[in-house]
C-alpha cells in the first residue's frame, strides 16, 4: 500500500493507493487562508499539520488494515511558499503564501541584484515566488529575517514534522527562484542575492527518490507495521502530471485546483520568461515542465458560488452538458492578480456585459468561460516557444462536463476526463512513494489512467469563441 498526501491551498487531501492503484480511501480537512492586507495571503503552519494529522487519524479509524500496509509515502503541496523557521525550527511567522503579491517591487530588486536569474532559473521574478518574499521580510520585518534559520515550502516543512529531516524535491525548488533548473541544483549565486546561503536551505532529492522515513512514533500513531519511506514528491500540479502519466514530451495537462495551469513535460528546457512561462523541473529525472500559471481556477466558481449564497453543484446544475453559444457577459478570472501572461499581482476580476436580461446561468457560464480564456493565453504562449498542444487531460474540476465542454470549445482541442480525477495531485504522490520504494520502471508506474469521456470541440462553437477570445483580452488593463 501506498500513501500521497497533497498539501493544498484549500485542503489537505489524502488517497491510499493499493499495489494495482487503485484508490482504496480518500480523505481531505479543509484549510483556510488569511488575509491581514489587501494583496497579502498567509497560512498558520500549524494548521497543515493539524489538518494533516487529522485526516490520516481518520484514515486510520475506517481502514487500520490497508494503512498497516503502508510501505511509501509521497508528498505533494502548493508551491512557493515561504516557511521561515527559528534556530529551533519553529515557524516565526505565517507562510507568505504562492498568491501573495507584496513583493512586487523586490522582485525588480532581485532582477537587478542577479542578473542572470532568468537565464538561471528560466523564470522570471514574481511575486509568487519564493525569493521576492525573503527580500520583503529582510525589508519589512528585519528581526525575523535575521532570525531565520531554515526556509522551506509548505510540503518540505511537512516532512520535517513527519521526519526530522529537512528535504524538499527538485520541482517544488523549481518555484523558490533559487534553483538552478539545469542542474537541478541550488544556485549559490541566487542565494547569495537573497543574502542566503545552502546552510539555510533543505538537503535536495528527485521527486521519486528515497527522502526520509516516517518518525517511528508516528508510524505508531497510525498504526504502520514498519516504518514507511517517504520519497521526495512534488509540487502539486508535477504531482498531478504524475497522477495522470504526463511525463513524456507530448502530454499536455490542465490543472484546475484553487490556481490553474497548463502544463507540459519536456526533455529539454523550452523557457519563455519574457511571457511568463513557468520552467520546473519534472518530479522524475530528465524531465521539465513548461507551463503557464492562472491564480484563479476553481476558486473563481467557489467565489460566485459565495456571493450568490449557492452550492456549487445547484449552480452548474441547470447550465447543462455543453454551451449552445458563449455567455452574453464576460468575466476576467483575475481574482488575486494573474501571471501568465501579464505577472501583475494588482489586476482584478471584472464581470462585463450586464444588463436587465442578465441571470444568473449567463454570469456563471461567463465565470467558466473566464478561467477558460485565460487558459488560452496560456496555450498561446506556450505555442511560442514551439510547444502546440493537440489535446489536454484535466484534473479536477471533471466534475462538471459543461466546464470541460468549454474548456474544449475555447482552447479548440479535445480534452479528455480520466477516472478518479478528483484525487489529482494526491495520487500522483503515492506513486513518487511507490518508485522510492520499488525503484520500478517510471513508465511502467507513471501509465495514463483510464480515460472516461472525450469532449471534442464543435466548429461553429470553437469559432464563436475564437471570435470572443480577442474581445475579452481587451478588458485587460493595467493597474501599475
Amino acid at each position: 500500500m501506498y500513501l500521497g498526501i497533497d498539501l493544498g491551498t484549500s485542503a489537505v487531501k489524502i488517497a491510499l493507493v493499493d499495489d494495482a492503484q487503485r484508490v482504496v480511501a480518500s480523505r481531505s480537512r479543509s484549510l483556510t487562508v488569511s488575509s491581514p492586507r489587501p494583496g497579502h495571503c498567509e497560512q498558520d503552519p500549524a494548521q497543515w499539520i493539524e489538518a494533516t494529522f487529522a485526516t490520516l487519524d481518520a484514515l486510520k479509524a475506517d481502514h487500520a488494515r490497508e494503512l498497516a500496509e503502508v510501505e511509501g509515502i509521497g508528498l505533494s503541496g502548493q508551491m512557493h511558499g515561504a516557511t521561515l523557521l527559528d534556530a529551533s525550527h519553529r515557524p516565526s511567522r505565517p507562510c507568505i503564501l504562492w498568491n501573495d503579491g507584496r513583493s512586487f517591487a523586490e522582485c525588480a530588486e532581485l532582477e537587478r541584484r542577479w542578473p542572470a536569474l532568468r537565464s538561471t532559473t528560466g523564470n522570471k521574478a514574481m511575486p509568487g515566488f519564493t525569493a521576492p518574499k525573503l527580500l520583503w521580510v529582510a525589508r519589512h520585518e528585519p528581526e525575523i529575517f535575521a532570525a531565520t534559520k531554515l526556509v522551506l515550502q509548505p510540503k518540505a516543512y511537512l516532512r520535517l514534522v513527519l521526519t526530522g529531516e529537512a528535504i524538499e524535491d527538485v520541482s517544488d525548488a523549481s518555484g523558490s527562484l533559487w534553483l538552478d533548473v539545469s542542474s537541478r541544483d541550488w544556485s549559490d549565486e541566487g542565494l547569495a542575492a537573497t543574502a542566503l546561503s545552502r546552510r539555510q536551505m533543505p538537503r535536495l532529492v528527485e521527486g521519486c527518490a528515497p527522502a526520509a522515513r516516517l518518525r517511528s512514533e508516528l508510524a505508531q500513531r497510525w498504526g504502520m507495521t514498519g516504518r514507511p519511506m517517504i520519497a521526495g514528491g512534488a509540487g502539486d500540479n508535477p504531482a498531478g502530471a504524475i497522477g495522470i502519466g504526463a511525463i513524456n514530451p507530448g502530454a499536455a495537462f490542465i490543472s484546475l485546483g484553487t490556481s490553474g495551469a497548463l502544463l507540459v513535460p519536456t526533455e529539454t528546457i523550452a523557457a519563455n520568461p519574457e511571457r511568463v512561462v513557468h520552467t520546473f523541473c519534472h518530479a522524475v529525472p530528465d524531465r521539465w515542465i513548461q507551463a503557464g500559471a492562472i491564480l484563479s481556477a476553481a476558486s473563481c466558481l467557489a467565489w460566485i458560488a459565495r456571493l450568490l449564497g449557492t452550492p456549487e453543484t445547484e449552480l452548474l446544475a441547470p447550465l447543462g452538458l455543453r454551451p449552445r453559444a458563449p455567455s452574453p457577459v464576460s468575466f476576467l478570472p483575475y481574482l488575486s492578480g494573474e501571471r501568465t501572461p501579464h505577472d501583475d499581482p494588482d489586476v482584478r476580476g471584472m464581470l462585463d456585459g450586464i444588463s436587465h436580461a442578465t441571470d444568473r446561468d449567463a454570469i456563471v457560464q461567463a465565470v467558466l468561460e473566464g478561467v477558460a480564456f485565460a487558459l488560452a493565453d496560456c496555450r498561446d504562449v506556450l505555442a511560442e516557444t514551439g510547444l502546440v498542444i493537440a489535446e489536454a487531460d484535466v484534473g479536477g474540476g471533471s466534475r462538471s462536463r459543461f466546464w470541460l465542454s468549454v474548456l474544449a470549445n475555447v482552447l479548440n482541442v479535445p480534452v479528455h476526463r480520466f477516472a478518479d480525477g478528483e484525487t489529482g495531485a494526491a495520487f500522483g504522490a503515492a506513486r513518487l512513494g511507490r518508485l522510492a520504494v520499488t525503484g520500478e520502471a517510471i513508465d511502467a508506474v507513471c501509465t495514463a489512467p483510464q480515460r472516461v469521456e472525450t469532449f471534442e470541440p464543435d466548429g461553429a462553437l470553437a469559432q464563436a469563441y475564437a471570435e470572443r477570445l480577442p474581445q475579452w483580452r481587451r478588458l485587460y488593463r493595467p493597474r501599475r
